[in-house]
C-alpha cells in the first residue's frame, strides 16, 4: 500500500481545464433541446421579454430545470437577462430563430434523439431526475447510491475529486476558535481529513447513509484519520445531527436537491449548532444575477439532470442562509470554479 497523499500540498500544475469537460458535460445537449425540442429561440423571438414563470408556463416547463436552462443560455451569451426577463442577443436572434436565413437548427437536430436529450426533456417537463448517465438498466441517483456497487464507484469519484478540492478549501477556512467539525453527507470524509490536516486542533464526525459510511470508515483509516475522525450513521434529512458539534459542513452537497431540502437543512443546522457555530457550504455557485460563470452553468445542467438540484447562485444561496438565522455571510474563491460561503450563529 502507498503512504497517504500529504494532503497539505496541491499539486504543480492546476486541473481546472480538466474539470471541465467533465463537469460541461450535459451543457451541449441542454442546448440541443433548447435549439431541437423546445425551438425555444423561435419562441422567443416573438415573445420577448420574457420572464420564468411566463416561459414555464408557455412551454410547459417546471422552474428548477428551466432555470437552469435560461442561466446556462444567459451565460453562452444566447439570451440577455434584464429585471428578470429574458430577451435574444443579436447571435441568437440571427443563428438560432428558424426565420432567419442563417438559422443552424438543423446541424442540432441530427443529434437531438440521443438518449440525454430525450431524458432532458422529460426532465424540463416534470422536474424529476433521469436515471444515471441515462442508462436504461440505472437508477436515479438517489436510489443508485443505495446499494453497494454504485455507492463504491461514486465515492471514488467524488474522493479523487476531493484530494484537490478539498485542500483549496482548507486555506481558506478561518476555525481556530472551533473545535469539531460535522461533515454532513461527508461520502469519502475527504474534504474533513483535509481540513483537519490544515487545522491540526480540529476533531470531526463523518455523517454518512450506509452503505457509505462503511466506505468512510475505511478509506478514513487508509488516510490515518481514523483516530480524529469517526463515521456516524444517520440520514441528514431526518436523523438529528451529532451533538457537541460547532462547525457544519455542506461539501457538494446541496446542488443534489431542491429548494425546500436546502431550506430544511439550513435551519436544521442553525438549530443544532451552538452560539458562535459556523456553517461552511462549500460548491460551485452561479453568481448573484445568474449570468455565469459559464462552467458552472454548464455543470448545472449536468446536475439538473441527474439530481433533484442545480448549481445555485450566490444570491440564493444568501437568501436562504439569512432565512434561517444565519448572519456574518462571506464568500471565497477556492478551486475549479468552486467557492465556500461561510456564515456564523
Amino acid at each position: 500500500m502507498t503512504n497517504p497523499l500529504d494532503l497539505l500540498q496541491l499539486p504543480p500544475t492546476d486541473p481546472t481545464s480538466i474539470y471541465r469537460y467533465r463537469d460541461g458535460l450535459y451543457a451541449a445537449d441542454l442546448l440541443t433541446v433548447a435549439i431541437s425540442h423546445l425551438d425555444f429561440f423561435t419562441w422567443l423571438h416573438g415573445h420577448q421579454p420574457a420572464d420564468l414563470p411566463t416561459i414555464c408556463r408557455s412551454l410547459d416547463l417546471r422552474e428548477r430545470p428551466a432555470d437552469v436552462m435560461l442561466t446556462l443560455l444567459t451565460a453562452m451569451d444566447l439570451l440577455k437577462a434584464h429585471q428578470g426577463a429574458f430577451t435574444l442577443t443579436g447571435m441568437a436572434r440571427e443563428h438560432l430563430v428558424k426565420a432567419s436565413p442563417w438559422n443552424i437548427g438543423p446541424y442540432f437536430d441530427s443529434t437531438s434523439e440521443r438518449p440525454v436529450c430525450r431524458d432532458m426533456l422529460t426532465v424540463l417537463r416534470t422536474g424529476k431526475p433521469a436515471n444515471w448517465a441515462s442508462l436504461k438498466d440505472a437508477k436515479e441517483w438517489a436510489k443508485a447510491m443505495e446499494t453497494e456497487p454504485f455507492a463504491n464507484q461514486f465515492t471514488a469519484a467524488m474522493d479523487c475529486r476531493g484530494v484537490y478540492l478539498g485542500p483549496a478549501m482548507a486555506v481558506r477556512l478561518v476555525c481556530s476558535n472551533h473545535h469539531h467539525l460535522l461533515d454532513i453527507a461527508g461520502g469519502s470524509g475527504i474534504y474533513a481529513c483535509a481540513i483537519l490536516a490544515r487545522h491540526p486542533h480540529l476533531r470531526a464526525t463523518v455523517l454518512e447513509k450506509s452503505p457509505v459510511d462503511r466506505i468512510a470508515q475505511k478509506l478514513l483509516a487508509e488516510r490515518g484519520f481514523a483516530d480524529r475522525i469517526s463515521v456516524h450513521l444517520g440520514d441528514m434529512f431526518v436523523d438529528p445531527f451529532p451533538p457537541a458539534c460547532d462547525i457544519h459542513l455542506f461539501s457538494n452537497v446541496l446542488h443534489d436537491w431542491d429548494n425546500d431540502r436546502v431550506e430544511h437543512l439550513f435551519h436544521k443546522s442553525f438549530a443544532a449548532l451552538p452560539a458562535g457555530g459556523m456553517i461552511v457550504i462549500h460548491d460551485a455557485h452561479i453568481n448573484a444575477d445568474k449570468t455565469g460563470p459559464l462552467p458552472v452553468a454548464a455543470y448545472s445542467a449536468l446536475l439538473m439532470t441527474i439530481t433533484e438540484g442545480k448549481c445555485y447562485s450566490e444570491k440564493e444561496m444568501t437568501d436562504h442562509i439569512t432565512r434561517a438565522g444565519f448572519s456574518g455571510i462571506a464568500f471565497n474563491s477556492t478551486a475549479a470554479d468552486r467557492s465556500i460561503l461561510t456564515a456564523r450563529k
